[in-house]
């Protein structure tokens, strides 16, 4: 059998609410880097290690047991003492770690496998920077205001406190469940631990935060505790209510498994939503806050597996919508907001995160998600709930989506501290004409008119719905004027492709990228051409082996290493699959699948990464992970479940209580069972097979008659 290969970043993650713990592998923190204690955008540990008599531990090995909780193994170098030396081995340090919201529980138990007794101090050195987390991902710290420490020896505490003027974070570290002398000097919390043969030795480190308003306490379970703790309660309930699978096939059965656990791990708690915990992050370490995109896209990939996810996300950005114009922060009434954070910067208004409206995107996939979320919930009251907020996109997409009144969106900043770019592809450079050159001026990028297409005839339905037939009938005409006039000026008859965009001056950037793939999603393209656009995005310039690239590699700027010009994206291809499947291109949207799969199959426990590069699959046999990829990330581990939808041809209407399949199971995939699919009020259970080149599937639980095969019984 040959060598399976595992590939990740070296980095030991934990996280619940908005509290993150990134360590190296043998749970230190080293200065100067990127990991941390991080809690509200604020690093509240900047540094950590652990000595023996100044002699460091060694890693046997590590791994974290649930998303919020991890355990370390270390052993010891040889330790010189006064009683003679610790032999090297001898002694084992397990380093258990379990985080709540705002604090960290952390349990050291040393044990002594040697015979002779162990005596010797133990050190823990824990530095605190207090640096908001957009410089820590910058590379470029700036110290303000001012840090104090305070030892107190009778409560055995150590609290260190950061201050500028009505800004403040305090780390207290406090010792409990162990009477060893305990003391602290030269930066470290000392231990004097004496150890008989076989003999263990266990303390319990709380770390709890004060954030100038409140404080919040750690878990008191000790880490074998957690697992059986109310800290797992939450867990085990997502577990429980999502959609399960089962599968011959052990890397994808693998790849859902693991994509449930990242959702889970990515529930933020954000006030005033009656769906707290269904709000997911954007991706650990560096976007672990509310991202519009980011968390309209991961509802629309939830749809199948957990439906109600959509809830959330339409109730914290309803309440963030913006209700006027502030050029710093790229604010237009009616606007989804893009991104928010909660640190130091924020709070002086140093980044114009508060929150940042720098999208053109999320405002027409509000609406998007709001239409899903009532085909699969069947909830008009949801919608009632939302239609102002709709109401108010809508009106957005007209009056400032649609900059200079051509019927087409386009996106500029208008802040100092904007974003160049604001579809998804938003990294400065990522936008580049066919020689390789960024293109200047407002774009208009062509999946920004395919969301609003699509926008347009979703709420059309939802109009009818709630029985305001006028409405229903302007936004179709609107989508219709858009589908002619799109197609007119942004399809290129030589290439049979579409353009990238506009640029400022209204001339086709006709540069080879992706994003032409969201069309066929959006449902914008004829179809005489969507075969065209399949072919093209398939040819070898496009086309990795391990999924479709971001730009093509005859491009001047294409690098594989790059964050968007030409690295793969799993939620991109997950789009695109499902826009071929909607076409009728199953073969095709199977094959992204397949290399989807094969590539997370190398991933350190399954976990899709954000991205990874670009390179072939024939140079490279197995898929190169890009530097500073978040893992996990919400949109690549929803991938997998776009995925899914495409293999089954997943059409929710629970306004008419039934489910519309059109299954097409590959090769690699000869079988699949759903347990727990959520419609309505209706559960089911149902299972698929190959049958020579057919797919077949039966209903196991639920009524039978609701489900339905496209083009058979549909309303």
């Amino acid at each position: 059998m040959a060598l399976k290969i595992k590939v990740g970043p070296a980095l030991l993650t934990i996280s619940r609410g908005h509290s993150l713990l990134v360590s190296d592998p043998d749970g230190q923190i080293r200065w100067p880097g990127s990991g941390g204690f991080f809690v509200w955008d604020t690093r509240m540990v900047s540094a950590w290690a652990i000595f023996a008599n100044g002699e460091p531990w060694e890693l046997l090995s590590s791994g974290a047991i649930t998303h919020f909780a991890a355990q370390v193994f270390l052993t010891n170098r040889a330790i010189a003492t006064e009683e003679g030396e610790i032999a090297a081995r001898t002694l084992l340090l397990q380093l258990g770690r379990s985080i709540a919201e705002g604090a960290l529980h952390e349990d050291i138990d040393i044990t002594n496998h040697g015979r002779a007794p162990a005596h010797f101090n133990l050190e823990i050195a824990i530095r605190c920077d207090f640096a908001d987390l957009l410089e820590v991902k910058a590379g470029r710290i700036v110290r303000r205001g001012r840090i104090t420490t305070n030892w107190s020896a009778a409560r055995t505490e150590l609290t260190t406190d950061y201050r500028n003027r009505d800004f403040r974070r305090t780390l207290t570290v406090t010792r409990r469940r162990n009477l060893s002398t305990c003391v602290f000097a030269n930066g470290r919390i000392s231990f004097d631990v004496a150890l008989a043969p076989a003999e263990t030795w266990h303390t319990c480190l709380e770390y709890s935060v004060f954030d100038g308003r409140h404080r919040y306490s750690p878990p008191q379970e000790c880490i074998d505790e957690a697992p059986r703790s109310r800290l797992i309660e939450p867990l085990v309930e997502w577990r429980n209510t999502v959609m399960k699978i089962e599968t011959e096939n052990a890397d994808f059965q693998s790849l859902y498994d693991q994509a449930i656990e990242d959702m889970a791990a990515l529930r933020l708690p954000v006030s005033g939503t009656h769906h707290l915990e269904f709000v997911p992050a954007a991706g650990i370490p560096w976007f672990f806050t509310l991202f519009g995109r980011d968390s309209l896209i991961a509802a629309l990939q939830n749809a199948l597996v957990y439906p109600d996810f959509a809830r959330g996300a339409l109730d914290v950005l309803g309440r963030l919508q913006a209700r006027a114009q502030d050029d710093y922060r790229d604010a237009e009434p009616g606007k989804i907001p893009h991104e928010m954070r909660y640190g130091e910067l924020a709070h002086f208004r140093r980044v114009p995160h508060t929150p940042y409206y720098g999208t053109a995107d999320a405002t027409p996939l509000y609406l998007i998600v709001l239409h899903t979320a009532w085909r699969c919930t069947g909830d008009l009251a949801l919608v009632e709930r939302h239609l102002d907020t709709a109401e108010r996109c809508l009106e957005w997409i007209a009056q400032y989506g649609d900059r200079d009144g051509d019927g087409f969106q386009e996106y500029q900043t208008r802040s100092p501290a904007g974003y160049e770019n604001q579809g998804w592809k938003d990294a400065g450079d990522a936008v580049v004409d066919p020689d390789g050159n960024p293109v200047k001026g407002p774009k208009a990028t062509c999946e920004l008119q395919g969301y609003v297409y699509d926008a347009w005839r979703r709420m059309a339905e939802i109009y009818d719905a709630l029985g305001r037939n006028e409405q229903a009938r302007a936004l179709r005409a609107k989508a219709a004027a858009l589908y002619r006039r799109f197609n007119e000026v942004f399809w290129d008859e030589e290439s049979g492709f579409y353009a990238f965009c506009l640029d400022g001056e209204k001339r086709k950037i006709l540069t080879v990228a992706s994003n032409p793939g969201h069309l066929l999603w959006s449902r914008i393209v004829p179809a005489e051409r969507a075969g065209r656009v399949a072919a093209r995005l398939l040819q070898k310039d496009m086309w990795s082996g391990w999924g479709i690239r971001t730009l093509s590699s005859d491009n001047p700027a294409y690098n594989p290493f790059s964050y968007q010009c030409g690295s793969v994206w799993p939620h991109d291809n997950g789009i695109i699959a499902l826009g071929l499947r909607q076409y009728g291109f199953a073969a095709e949207a199977a094959r992204i699948a397949e290399a989807l799969v094969h590539a997370g199959s190398f991933f350190t426990a399954y976990q899709m990464p954000e991205l990874y590069a670009g390179v072939d699959r024939t140079l490279s046999k197995f898929p190169v992970l890009y530097p500073d990829a978040n893992v996990p990330q919400a949109w690549a581990a929803g991938s997998v479940f776009f995925l899914l939808q495409a293999l089954i041809g997943f059409d929710p209407d629970a306004p008419h209580g039934r489910l519309v399949i059109d299954p097409f199971l590959p090769q690699w995939l000869p079988s699949l069972r759903l347990r727990d699919l959520r419609l309505g009020r209706q559960v089911f259970d149902l299972s698929f097979w190959r049958d020579g080149e057919q797919t077949r599937f039966a209903v196991t639980r639920g009524d039978a008659a609701a489900v339905v095969r496209r083009g058979e019984g549909r309303p």
